[in-house]
C-alpha cells in the first residue's frame, strides 16, 4: 500500500466514514501551499493560522454534513475556501488585495458559490441549531473559545487577550473543542447531513 499514496478523494471518503487520521493526512499533505497561499495574501503570520484554522474548521463542517461533492478536487475546494476567508477578512478590514486569475482557482466558480436555495438555507440554520446545542456540552473553557472564534468571528490572538490565556492555550482548546464535538456527535449517533 506505501508505494502507491491514498488518494485525496479516499481519504476524504475515510474521513467522512469516521477514520479521523484521515484528515490529519490530508491536513499535513496540503498544510503548506494553502498555509504559503493566505500568508502571501495577508502578510501576517497570526491572520494567516486563523484564517489556516477557519479553513479547515469549515472543511470539518462541510465533511460532516455530507455536502462535500468535488471528488477528486480537494485542494482545489480547499483553496476557494481560504480564497474566501482570506477576502472576507479584507472586507472586515474594508482593504482589498489583488487577486489574479491563476490555476488554482476559476474566479467564476468563486463568485457562484454564495447562492444558496431556500432549502439549503433551512437545512443550514437546522444544522446550525443543532450544533449550538451540543456546544452546550462541551466543558466551559472549550465552549468559551469555540464561541469566541466562530460566533463572534475573533481571531486566537483576542481571544487569547480576553480569556488571558496564550495564543497556543486558545488554539489547544479549540481543538480539543472540535475533538469532544466530534465525541458528543458521536454520543448522540447523530448524522449532521441533510
Amino acid at each position: 500500500m506505501k508505494q502507491s499514496p491514498t488518494t485525496d478523494a479516499l481519504l476524504v471518503s475515510a474521513y467522512m466514514n469516521g477514520n479521523e487520521s484521515a484528515l490529519c493526512e490530508l491536513v499535513t499533505r496540503h498544510k503548506q501551499r494553502i498555509y504559503s497561499f493566505i500568508y502571501s495574501k495577508v502578510f501576517d503570520r497570526d491572520v494567516a493560522e486563523d484564517i489556516f484554522q477557519d479553513t479547515f474548521i469549515k472543511v470539518i463542517k462541510t465533511l460532516k454534513r455530507g455536502a462535500y461533492n468535488e471528488e477528486g478536487k480537494f485542494l482545489p475546494w480547499v483553496m476557494r475556501i481560504a480564497h474566501n476567508l482570506v477576502i472576507d477578512h479584507f472586507r472586515k478590514n474594508n482593504r482589498m488585495p489583488k487577486f489574479e486569475n491563476n490555476d488554482d482557482f476559476n474566479i467564476f466558480s468563486v463568485l457562484s458559490d454564495g447562492a444558496l436555495n431556500v432549502e439549503k438555507r433551512m437545512i443550514k440554520g437546522q444544522v446550525e441549531s443543532d450544533v449550538r446545542r451540543l456546544i452546550e456540552e462541551l466543558p466551559e473553557d472549550q465552549k468559551q473559545v469555540l464561541v469566541m472564534r466562530i460566533y463572534k468571528d475573533m481571531s486566537f490572538k483576542e481571544i487569547s487577550e480576553q480569556t488571558g490565556v496564550s495564543i497556543n492555550t486558545a488554539l489547544g482548546r479549540m481543538r480539543y473543542a472540535l475533538i469532544n464535538l466530534r465525541k458528543v456527535i458521536d454520543k448522540h449517533n447523530i448524522i449532521l447531513t441533510n
